[in-house]
């Protein structure tokens, strides 16, 4: 079993009856959730909780408001949240965030799935794919033609010396990429590694730029950052004007698959070109726009 998904058991477990405020915590706390968290040897229960719990809330940092907020509430980290069942806890969370306990116990999922890819990430060694993030991404996107093109310019720092290679989850297929500079492509497990031309030193930057021919899109294109992203630059030029755009400016990924989040309402310019800017992308939410075929 991979480290990441022991991890996201342990943190399961974890978050089950008082979650850390449970009485006899150094059984609760597993030996990868341990390692994430410095946990060693001879760690009596008050330093084990003190350093889950201050682990837990530097990863959650990085989380978007809610999932943040679920997740604390889940581990009984919050100070409000306290109560004795897991259940009251995901209770007292949707009431707060005004969605139903199922809702929240989906929140409580994808942020004990993303505190786990955080975890893992910082972990990774020098030379690996984790430590580094998108500084700027201008996507170009034609649908005039028989097949969409997208066209992607990425400019991303290193946060650590001697990166080498870079994961770069895709929706496409990895067989319909084209690296026109920046380094050898590779495909990764459903998706694309890059192999840079030389190991990048913390802080420095790096461009590369990649072409796309996806079958189709479906009525959207979205970009969800799987780690940091400053800058984000959307260009659409649709050939024939569709009926309606949307912009989708941090929408959660499962609000996607239903039409009741619609977003702000864009207009293309008379070429039919659309023109969108985002900046401070949270991960794990989307961005991007979303149009009604005519």
């Amino acid at each position: 079993m991979s480290g990441r998904v022991q991890l996201i058991q342990e943190l399961k477990s974890l978050r089950k009856g008082r979650g850390l405020l449970a009485g006899r915590i150094e059984e609760r706390v597993g030996p990868t959730l341990r390692s994430a968290c410095a946990v060693v040897e001879g760690d009596g229960l008050t330093a084990i909780r003190n350093k889950v719990t201050a682990r837990l809330v530097e990863l959650a940092e990085q989380l978007p408001d809610d999932l943040r907020l679920a997740a604390l509430a889940a581990f009984a980290i919050c100070a409000d949240a306290d109560q004795p069942l897991y259940k009251d806890r995901l209770r007292w969370t949707a009431t707060r965030v005004d969605r139903e306990p199922r809702t929240v116990r989906r929140r409580v999922d994808e942020a004990i799935t993303m505190l786990a890819d955080l975890a893992a990430a910082g972990e990774k060694s020098a030379g690996r794919t984790a430590n580094w993030h998108t500084a700027e991404l201008n996507v170009a996107v034609v649908l005039s033609g028989q097949r969409p093109e997208v066209f992607e310019h990425h400019r991303v720092t290193a946060g650590q010396d001697g990166l080498r290679e870079l994961d770069l989850p895709t929706s496409v297929s990895p067989d319909e990429a084209t690296l026109f500079h920046g380094g050898t492509l590779t495909t990764h497990h459903g998706g694309v590694r890059l192999t840079l031309p030389k190991p990048l030193s913390r802080g420095e930057s790096h461009e590369f730029a990649m072409l796309f021919h996806p079958r189709r899109l479906s009525g959207r294109l979205v970009y969800v950052p799987s780690r940091m992203c400053e800058r984000f630059d959307l260009r659409i030029r649709f050939g024939e004007a569709p009926e309606g755009v949307s912009k989708l400016d941090g929408v959660f990924q499962e609000d996607l698959a239903g039409r009741h989040h619609r977003g702000e309402r864009c207009l293309p310019n008379p070429a039919d070109e659309l023109h969108l800017r985002f900046g401070q992308l949270t991960p794990g939410l989307a961005y991007g726009a979303r149009w009604d075929r005519s």
